[in-house]
């Protein structure tokens, strides 16, 4: 493995309840933050293909272990995102390079499908900032009732040469989804669109 990982932590969210009703079966997001060095860090470096090689590998162990948190069969995933937070001595394009070019492939395979584009965020931050990652239906972008997001916070990352990495997977939508729009029952999934 090309990413030298110092922590991965894995986090489930469940909503059993909102505004006085119960949500059965409740909804659950998981989300996987690996903090590895950066190896560019205090340094300009023009080509960033090693952090889009350690991306593709995290897409693919991230994703694994959401689904796992979650006990569900990757089939059974209905969003995902991804995220990733900078240290000091970094730049955004870093948080680029490792999100965009090959993390979304492995993450899809993980989650069987993913027609549609997976959501993103990145930032510089430093150790306690939360990292914000935003949900999308997995195949088709339309379906407002995934719209989401979940946030996590490691109190020691990322320090200055590192970079927070996160994946997100649902099984579910939001609770008490009521805006209209394409259900995910109605979700197709071939343009990634509808």
């Amino acid at each position: 493995m090309k990413a030298r990982i110092r922590k991965i932590a894995v986090n489930i969210e469940e909503t059993h309840a909102e505004i006085g009703r119960r949500i059965d079966p409740p909804t659950r997001k998981a989300v996987a933050v690996a903090v590895i060095e950066n190896p560019f860090a205090g340094r300009y470096q023009e080509d960033l293909s090693e952090l889009m090689e350690i991306g593709a590998e995290l897409g693919g162990l991230l994703g694994e272990k959401c689904v796992a948190a979650l006990g569900i069969r990757p089939e059974q995933a209905e969003s995902y995102g991804k995220s990733a937070m900078v240290g000091e001595n970094g730049e955004l394009e870093h948080a680029a390079a490792i999100l965009h070019p090959k993390l979304g492939a492995p993450l899809r395979k993980a989650v069987e499908k993913g027609a549609a584009l997976v959501p993103s965020s990145k930032k510089m931050g430093s150790p306690g900032q939360v990292l914000d990652v935003p949900l999308g239906h997995k195949d088709a972008a339309y379906v407002r009732s995934h719209f989401d997001g979940i946030e996590v916070r490691l109190n020691d990352a990322p320090r200055a040469g590192e970079i927070m990495v996160a994946v997100a997977v649902t099984d579910s939508g939001r609770p008490l989804p009521r805006v209209g729009g394409l259900t995910a029952q109605e979700a197709v999934g071939k343009d990634g669109l509808r």
